[in-house]
């Protein structure tokens, strides 16, 4: 796989003088990957080191003990489902022991982060997601789709409370899949477009702006990977609109 990412501070963050608060992780299986996207919650100082906590227990624990690819999908939903919880329980459990004291156990929401991660094992990919993150699968005909939309209401962090019941875990099988791209809240208006640009009512939601996928899985499967042009996409004028921070992370098939 042609596994490419970059996070770019975005300009209020740059303005106010805030370091990045995303973090991206990402782990090469040969004939399958791990990826994992998190922004940390922009009122919390430390969060930033909690994205990182987020991407780390994500990519350790969905690298563990994959289905094979010939499972049934009860057994791929089931296998999601439990990583998902692990996923939080392990996060609070890294997160608790940076901030504990004498006095007692520190509020984890001073580390508090978003998740969008998945385990791709083609055509499988297993989904572990809580928050404002979005996540676009590419087949191999060039049809972009939204898998994983923001969330309508309040996102949630892995600190918040009841957070392993609220993960959302799921599966898709695809056998054309080309690519998946994962991305933080801050790469919406560049990545998804408003129904009204083709033609359909407000409440069919966001939809995945091919020309931003298209381009980006073009882009690197011609460079091997370099994610230098994806770097400069992310810090262009039209990406700063939303001053927030900004993450992009792909995988991309052999052959496709």
């Amino acid at each position: 796989m042609i596994i490419a990412g970059t996070s770019v501070q975005g300009t209020a963050h740059l303005a106010a003088a805030q370091g990045c608060q995303d973090a991206f992780k990402a782990v090469d299986l040969g004939g399958a990957a791990v990826l994992a996207v998190s922004d940390g919650a922009g009122s919390r100082d430390r969060s930033a080191l909690g994205a990182h906590i987020a991407v780390d227990a994500a990519c350790r624990l969905l690298a563990e003990e994959l289905p094979d690819t010939r499972e049934t999908p009860e057994t791929w939903t089931r296998w999601t489902a439990g990583r998902g919880r692990r996923v939080v329980e392990e996060y609070l459990r890294a997160v608790c022991g940076v901030l504990g004291t004498d006095a007692g156990p520190a509020d984890p929401g001073l580390l508090g982060a978003t998740l969008t991660a998945t385990a791709v094992a083609p055509p499988w990919l297993a989904f572990v997601s809580l928050g404002d993150g979005f996540a676009t699968l590419v087949t191999r005909d060039d049809r972009c789709h939204l898998v994983l939309p923001p969330p309508t209401g309040p996102s949630g962090f892995l600190s918040s409370p009841g957070a392993a019941l609220r993960v959302r875990t799921f599966v898709v099988w695809e056998p054309e899949l080309a690519a998946v791209v994962l991305a933080t809240d801050g790469c919406a208006p560049l990545a998804l477009d408003h129904p009204s640009v083709r033609g359909l009512p407000a409440e069919a939601g966001p939809l995945p702006a091919e020309r931003f996928f298209l381009g980006l899985t073009a882009t690197l499967r011609g460079n091997d990977g370099d994610a230098e042009p994806l770097r400069s996409r992310l810090s262009g004028p039209e990406a700063g609109r939303t001053g927030d921070d900004l993450t992009v992370l792909c995988a991309l098939t052999e052959g496709a």
